[in-house]
């Protein structure tokens, strides 16, 4: 498999961030779930928008400008290969939130839909449990829809505990959890 990094967002990649944002609308039109992990890149006008958003967001003194209350990191996952952007996911620093606590977790991720199938997902979800346990999160909660069994094989890959199935707004989810120092 092609080795990937995990990269704060910064201008370098504005252009491929966009071109990930628009691939994912136009493959992706009727997932209601397709930014997964990638907070306001679809609502976004631009890449500089959100890689601004993204950097706000890291801070607890500024994350509230953003219209969320816990600061998280967001990570582009770039292939070494050719240093293109495959897929984002983002780091939540707690989930000590009514929502993220029951539902949202630690991390949400995406694929680009071009790179799908390749185990991107897989090592993505493996290097931020490195960067979670750098920050000193010992126990991540990922959720996943129940339907989903590609998002379920990853948590499972990288060491996911099923704790139980809920359901949240008419939909059935899964909550794993995931012992950082295991990893």
């Amino acid at each position: 498999m092609d080795i990937l990094r995990l990269v704060e967002p910064d201008m370098h990649y504005a252009d491929q961030i966009w071109d990930f944002r628009k691939e994912v609308l136009e493959m992706d039109a009727d997932n209601d779930d397709r930014f997964a992990g990638c907070m306001s890149l679809e609502q976004s006008s631009t890449a500089q928008e959100w890689i601004r958003i993204s950097e706000l967001r890291k801070d607890p003194a500024t994350c509230r400008e953003t219209g969320v209350e816990v600061p998280s990191h967001m990570f582009l996952a770039v292939r070494e290969s050719d240093d293109r952007v495959v897929g984002v996911i983002d780091l939540r620093h707690h989930i000590d939130h009514p929502i993220l606590g029951t539902w949202g977790g630690h991390c949400g991720y995406s694929v680009r839909p071009s790179e799908r199938g390749k185990g991107y997902a897989a090592e993505m979800l493996r290097l931020n449990i490195q960067k979670a346990k750098a920050l000193g999160i010992e126990r991540m909660l990922v959720t996943c829809d129940e339907g989903n069994t590609a998002s379920e094989k990853t948590i499972l890959r990288n060491g996911g505990v099923f704790e139980k199935t809920i359901e949240v707004d008419g939909a059935t989810l899964k909550r794993f959890w995931i012992d950082t120092s295991k990893q």
